[in-house]
């Protein structure tokens, strides 16, 4: 209990290689994963709830601790636990490993700090059928308990990949055919605009949720694109402009 508590710290889950799913929508999809979880925690309610993942767990050789209340609540992140936590492994991934898959529509975060936007981002990839997400520069562990629970189980689904050097990574990108588009509220192309060809592999560059894209890292794309504001707000949120950004890619991609 030691130790799974101590993986609510970025340095212990770097250790270690493992983190926490907390849930039953995030289990649920843990355990779909061979060899992802390594154990679950939950309460005598939770077990009586979610009989069928005792019962999926059980067929995955995953031992199922039921345990009390208290103990739930001394590891799970949020206020009101829903009784049940699994402690999972970490997936091997790299830039390279998934530029040898060849992507085709991936979308890269550039120093986003906040948990809650990366999980959602994540979830977005994944429901408009992105072939992994690229966390780049100073951003946030996509394996924080409130980034996986805010992915809602997706964090399983794709490829997950951290990336300290943005620009090398845009240059690989870009090496492998993708072209870059920067989001940014200030385009010279709007994201409906015929000039755009979102039939091309792409990958989406999305800035910090405070300063967005600074110059340097915006002069790395090939285009800049913006969202058009129809009516009086000011902008659009990360997780939002990036859930209107990767469906518009794709439309295109099937439409094709």
């Amino acid at each position: 209990m030691k130790h799974t508590r101590r993986l609510a710290t970025r340095a212990f889950r770097a250790e270690t290689g493992e983190f926490l799913a907390e849930g039953p929508q995030a289990v649920r999809e843990a355990l779909t994963v061979s060899g992802a979880v390594v154990e679950v925690f939950a309460t005598e309610t939770g077990t009586a709830q979610h009989g069928d993942l005792a019962e999926a767990a059980r067929e995955a050789a995953v031992p199922w601790h039921v345990v009390a209340d208290d103990v739930v609540d001394s590891i799970a992140d949020t206020v009101q636990p829903q009784g049940l936590v699994a402690r999972c492994r970490i997936p091997e991934s790299s830039l390279a490993a998934l530029l040898a898959t060849t992507p085709g529509f991936i979308v890269v975060c550039a120093d986003i700090r906040d948990p809650g936007n990366a999980g959602a981002v994540i979830r977005c990839a994944d429901a408009a059928g992105a072939d992994g997400v690229v966390l780049v520069g100073d951003s946030v562990d996509p394996y924080n308990p409130k980034s996986v629970r805010a992915t809602v189980g997706s964090i399983f689904h794709l490829p997950v990949v951290v990336e300290r050097d943005i620009a090398g990574a845009l240059t690989s990108l870009r090496d492998l055919g993708l072209q870059v588009l920067a989001a940014d509220g200030g385009g010279q192309l709007g994201l409906f605009d015929d000039a755009l060809d979102l039939t091309r592999p792409t990958a989406w560059l999305m800035g910090n949720e405070a300063w967005g894209l600074p110059a340097r890292t915006r002069d790395l794309a090939d285009h800049v694109v913006s969202v058009p504001i129809y009516g009086r707000a000011e902008s659009l949120n990360l997780a939002t402009a990036a859930a209107v950004c990767l469906y518009a890619s794709a439309r295109a991609r099937a439409d094709a």
